[in-house]
């Protein structure tokens, strides 16, 4: 059974490479306070199709270079955007 994990696209810059950022809660083994680890994955994305933001499911495969283990399952969410306020909006509100 290939490990699949759940996580956001941080870059997308490099060809046919995404790298995804996988945050879980975890478990001080002698205090048992709960903290949030945040690993990094590069994955293969063949047709260049997820962007930064996306919410993606990635699966182990076969090594396919030196950093990449992983490939493009899914795009579970896209993104929406970056949010950008311009000066026409604020003065709108105000």
């Amino acid at each position: 059974m290939a490990k699949t994990l759940t996580g956001i696209v941080t870059s997308d810059k490099r060809d046919k490479t995404i790298t995804v950022t996988v945050t879980s809660r975890e478990t001080h083994p002698i205090y048992g306070k709960q903290f949030t680890v945040s690993r990094k994955y590069t994955a293969h994305d063949e047709n260049n199709e997820a962007k930064e933001g996306d919410k993606v499911r990635i699966s182990e495969t076969r090594p396919v270079s030196k950093t990449k283990a992983f490939k493009l399952d899914l795009i579970e969410e896209k993104s929406r955007g970056s949010l950008e306020l311009n000066e026409e909006a604020l003065e709108g509100e105000a």
